[in-house]
């Protein structure tokens, strides 16, 4: 992985290191704000649940067992190195090479500062760079994230699926979101990388 292709002007994205295991516990407790918009529809993990993800996380540090590519980064706050979210891809359709990413700011203080933006922007000209068989990528949210909904639409993906009142959180419905951008229109959008417009 090239590093100095995810490092931007505030955020850069790296592998995971041994100092973000005890944050990112912190972070997975549900008491905290952005579990209010990541999925909230879906069952957080119990605490034992989030012993077993730190543990598998802190195996694969050790033995630096990390996929190329990546499927998931931190993001770091470029000044102090800490963690304040992370990126992730999945496949939706492996035989049709329909990948989606997704990202989550943890720290609410970074919100609204445009780091999520540059997150995201880095995360995607990565999965195309290193992905040449990808056409495109997708983004999935829902109608009460209307800030990753701003955030998808600034960095050019095209609202592709609504799926109305397809989402329950705390007793009101909202709708699935699925968004989604072309390599072309990427590379059209940015045709230098995503880094060289910051």
């Amino acid at each position: 992985m090239n590093e100095k292709a995810l490092t931007g002007r505030r955020v850069l994205l790296r592998d995971w290191e041994e100092k973000d295991l005890e944050p990112y516990r912190r972070w997975l407790q549900p008491d905290h704000a952005w579990h209010q918009f990541d999925a909230p529809y879906y069952k957080k993990d119990t605490p034992e649940e989030v012993i077993a993800r730190i543990e598998k996380l802190k195996e694969r540090i050790l033995t630096r067992n990390f996929p190329e590519p990546r499927g998931t980064l931190v993001v770091a706050d470029k000044a102090t190195g800490g963690i304040i979210g992370r990126v992730n891809s999945y496949w939706e359709s492996k035989e049709t090479n329909w990948l989606s990413i997704g990202i989550g700011i943890y720290d609410e203080t970074a919100w609204g500062r445009g780091l999520g933006y540059e997150a995201l922007g880095l995360w995607t000209d990565y999965i195309f760079r290193t992905c040449p068989e990808l056409v495109r990528l997708g983004l999935t949210t829902w109608s009460g994230n209307r800030g990753m909904m701003r955030l998808a639409e600034k960095l050019g993906f095209k609202e592709e699926a609504r799926f109305r009142k397809a989402r329950i959180v705390n007793g009101e419905y909202f709708d699935s979101m699925g968004y989604g951008i072309l390599r072309g229109e990427w590379t059209a959008r940015f045709p230098n990388g995503f880094a060289a417009q910051l």
